[in-house]
């Protein structure tokens, strides 16, 4: 760890360690702006030893973070396209906001989630900003 990027806090380990993030995972991350929660971006490259790839990026996934809004669309179309990227045992983390306008509600997700044919694990905190929730397909889908 270098000097200047602080070792993660121990509720974003934990959140981290959830996540099954681990060195030489391939992570995308998608809906990046200034609004997400920059110390978990830190924490993420820490853990992986290296940048997030970007939305350019079209090479299978271990996992996505997908950074959403209630604002930024579709939401079964976003992660309908993501799981033609996962590769197997991937799965996408859904980060979006709390107690905004742009709050995406849990039945949003829930439906848009099923649709897409992921399951969705528990919802888990990553600040007083942004709550997430794991999305996966279901296990023994046969995926690849």
């Amino acid at each position: 760890m270098n000097a200047s990027t602080p070792a993660p806090s121990g509720d974003l380990r934990g959140v981290l360690d959830r996540l099954g993030l681990a060195p030489d995972r391939i992570v995308q991350e998608l809906g990046y702006d200034d609004d997400v929660d920059h110390d978990f971006r830190a924490a993420v490259e820490e853990r992986l030893g290296a940048p997030m790839e970007d939305d350019g990026y079209t090479g299978e996934i271990d996992a996505a973070l997908l950074w959403w809004r209630g604002g930024d669309g579709d939401l079964t179309d976003a992660l309908v396209d993501l799981v033609g990227l996962l590769d197997d045992g991937g799965y996408v983390a859904l980060l979006t906001p709390r107690h905004t306008a742009d709050a995406v509600e849990a039945s949003e997700i829930e439906e848009a989630a099923r649709t897409a044919g992921l399951h969705p694990g528990g919802p888990f905190n990553l600040s007083d900003d942004w709550r997430g929730v794991k999305l996966a397909p279901p296990r023994g889908s046969g995926r690849r």
